[in-house]
Formats: structure tokens, C-alpha cells, sequence
């Protein structure tokens, strides 16, 4: 089994829809298995808009706080220390509890986290420049925040 260098983590943090977030793994450093990107801080209620994942799976550990994944006749309230997977091609969208949370994203096979890198790098971030870069990512916009599934 072959393995690969430890990735040096950048200094610099990233604002992704207002959520501080840095990148952990990329597709470089895994060999497009998988990427891994830390939401450091997500402010308390926060919802993305709904949304469907067409080429990769995503699955977040919760580290701090509350959040619970709302998908298709299914609701999964998450504690810290808990993992759920989010299947590709299955719409949902998330909640943040009462506090802000952190949690880590990880997309199998990566790509997400070069999505996470291109909205951080967009001047305003209006849902139409999200649809669009969420788009070019295999990423489908179903509605506004507070949509679900």
C-alpha cells in the first residue's frame, strides 16, 4: 500500500457562504479519492439552499454543536462525535442548532472542496454566481434556503 505525503494545512481561512472553513485534503494530496474540508465556524440556524450532490457523496462529522440533515422523508439530528452520509444524487440541506457549529465535509471522490474554493474566491456571492459555480461542480440548486426536500 502506497502512502502519501502530509499536506501542509493553509493559513489562510476561507469564507464560504459566511462560514469560516479551511481545506483539509485535496484532490491533488488524495489522488481524487477524496477531499476533506473543515467548516470551522457556522453561525447558529444557518441553512443552505437545497441541493443535490450529482458526482459525489458528502458526509460530515459534526465536531461542536447541533445540526441536523434534513433529506427526502428523513430527518437526522446530529450530536457531536456523530457521521452521516448525504448519497449523491439524494437532495438535502442541513440546519444549524441554536449554537454555532463545526463540522468536517468529506466528498468522496473529492471535488467538493474545489467547489468550497471557487465560491470563497467570488467577489458576491449571489444565489445566481452559487447556481452557477455550484453548477460547473455537478452541484444542482433546488431552491432558496428553507426549502426541503
Amino acid at each position: 500500500m502506497q502512502t502519501t505525503a502530509p499536506t501542509s494545512l493553509p493559513a489562510e481561512e476561507l469564507s464560504f457562504l459566511g462560514s469560516r472553513t479551511r481545506i483539509l485534503a485535496t484532490s491533488e494530496s488524495t489522488g481524487g479519492k477524496f477531499g476533506l474540508v473543515d467548516v470551522i465556524e457556522v453561525a447558529a440556524g444557518d441553512m443552505p439552499p437545497l441541493h443535490i450532490h450529482h458526482t459525489h457523496d458528502e458526509g460530515f462529522l459534526l465536531l461542536q454543536g447541533q445540526l441536523t440533515l434534513f433529506l427526502p422523508d428523513r430527518e437526522i439530528a446530529l450530536h457531536p462525535g456523530e457521521f452521516v452520509l448525504a448519497p449523491r444524487g439524494v437532495p438535502h440541506t442541513y440546519q444549524v442548532g441554536d449554537t454555532h457549529a463545526r463540522w468536517l465535509v468529506l466528498s468522496t471522490p473529492a471535488g467538493f472542496e474545489q467547489f468550497v474554493e471557487e465560491v470563497a474566491a467570488i467577489d458576491e456571492q449571489t444565489p445566481e454566481a452559487l447556481t452557477a459555480t455550484a453548477a460547473a461542480h455537478g452541484i444542482e440548486i433546488l431552491g432558496p434556503p428553507g426549502t426541503m426536500p
